[in-house]
């Protein structure tokens, strides 16, 4: 439901088995295309990588998941192990062991390096 209310600023995909619903979801597909016409930042974490590609978004880009989907993207994305990528406005990230540099990632991409930073530091990472 809350998908319908956009346009956002950033668009984030959760992770975990919930990704399956996603994928098969045409409100979360739309709202992804919207996103990625709009030029706005669209994010995923975990296994949403795979939420992606289900509804055609960002192809040709880089990213990285969980590696249980890596497999499901090779064929259309240059994939990376590194904990977080970002290629333009997507956003993506390998799993709970990365939510932070993730979270980071997000930050500095809504707001700035600066603001980032300051985030990283009041949480002591």
């Amino acid at each position: 439901e809350a998908v319908k209310k956009g346009p956002y600023d950033a668009l984030v995909l959760p992770g975990g088995a919930g990704y399956v619903k996603f994928s098969e979801s045409a409100e979360v597909g739309n709202a992804l295309k919207e996103q990625e016409k709009a030029g706005r930042i669209v994010a995923a974490i975990c296994a949403a990588p795979a939420v992606l590609k289900a509804h055609g978004i960002a192809k040709g880009k880089n990213l990285t998941s969980y590696p249980s989907v890596k497999d499901e993207l090779i064929s259309d994305y240059k994939y990376s192990e590194d904990k977080v990528v970002i290629d333009g406005n997507l956003v993506t990230s390998r799993g709970p062991g990365t939510a932070f540099d993730f979270g980071l990632a997000l930050a500095e991409k809504l707001t700035d390096k600066e603001n980032a930073e300051k985030v990283r530091k009041a949480m002591l990472l």
